[in-house]
């Protein structure tokens, strides 16, 4: 099983249409996934086209449920022409009250995520962390084998980074396997403007030790969220095509093996609309 988590504890950084354009590549190369949606806006959860999920995620994180993932993953409603269809651990209204109820845990809360995914087969599972470094993200760092950083070109990218990656690092510090290990920071919505150019030339000197590749802006990423269609299933859609050959290349890059801090960065070659 290989396990990421997608985070940033910054909002609005694109981290779920990160996670679903990797959904959707891996359902292009039939490879089962399944998504946890931890953020409690669960944009992730309807992209996949579940509105009113019957079960959800908050079920594994308020009591401790060994093999629990299992038991409240469902089939997302993407179009079986698209591949292999994804399946989700939705979020439900309830996950945004689930974490103060974590906290008063005398015994810590922080592995209960961790404990759910103990015995669980899927080839490839995928954490949407929310925007914080609550103990919705914690759980996640103590579940996952990998993290994938997720930013924008921006004038606090550097520093959000830098945050993220210290909180990865105390759970490292923590975990008996060392793990999360940092899979790469995906620079996202990466634009034509000399800002964009300017900082991501900066996240490029300051992580040249971390893969850094890129997702370029384009609205057709955007599009396939709102229709909760995967964006290999646009079709002739203008940057649909170039939008998932970018995805195909940054899922290859997770599959491929175990990266650390002294992977180098790949020269980016997709061009964008």
């Amino acid at each position: 099983m290989v396990s990421i988590a997608i985070v940033n504890q910054k909002g609005g950084v694109g981290k779920t249409s990160v996670t679903l354009g990797l959904a959707s590549s891996a359902a292009k190369k039939n490879l089962e996934t399944l998504i946890v949606d931890l953020d409690p806006q669960g944009n992730a959860t309807t992209g996949l086209g579940i509105y009113e999920p019957s079960k959800g995620v908050v079920n594994v994180l308020e009591d401790e449920f060994f093999g629990g993932i299992n038991e409240v993953a469902e089939r997302s409603n993407w179009p079986s022409d698209c591949g292999q269809i994804p399946y989700i651990a939705a979020s439900t209204p309830n996950l945004s009250v689930c974490e103060p109820r974590l906290a008063t845990d005398p015994l810590g809360a922080q592995n209960r995520l961790s404990i759910s995914f103990e015995n669980s087969n899927w080839p490839l599972l995928i954490v949407d962390c929310p925007p914080s470094l609550g103990l919705l993200t914690v759980n996640a760092l103590f579940a996952v084998d990998m993290t994938l950083v997720v930013t924008e070109p921006g004038a606090w990218s550097v520093d959000g980074v830098a945050r993220m990656i210290q909180t990865i690092e105390k759970i490292r510090a923590r975990r008996i396997d060392s793990k999360p290990n940092i899979a790469g920071i995906a620079v996202n919505r990466l634009g034509r403007t000399r800002d964009d150019s300017y900082w991501n030339a900066k996240l490029e000197e300051v992580y040249s030790d971390f893969p850094l590749p890129k997702i370029h802006l384009r609205t057709a990423i955007a599009e396939a969220s709102a229709q909760s269609l995967p964006i290999h299933g646009l079709g002739k859609r203008s940057g649909a095509g170039e939008a998932a050959a970018e995805f195909d290349q940054l899922l290859t890059l997770l599959l491929e093996g175990d990266y650390s801090e002294n992977n180098s960065d790949e020269e980016d070659s997709v061009g964008y609309l």
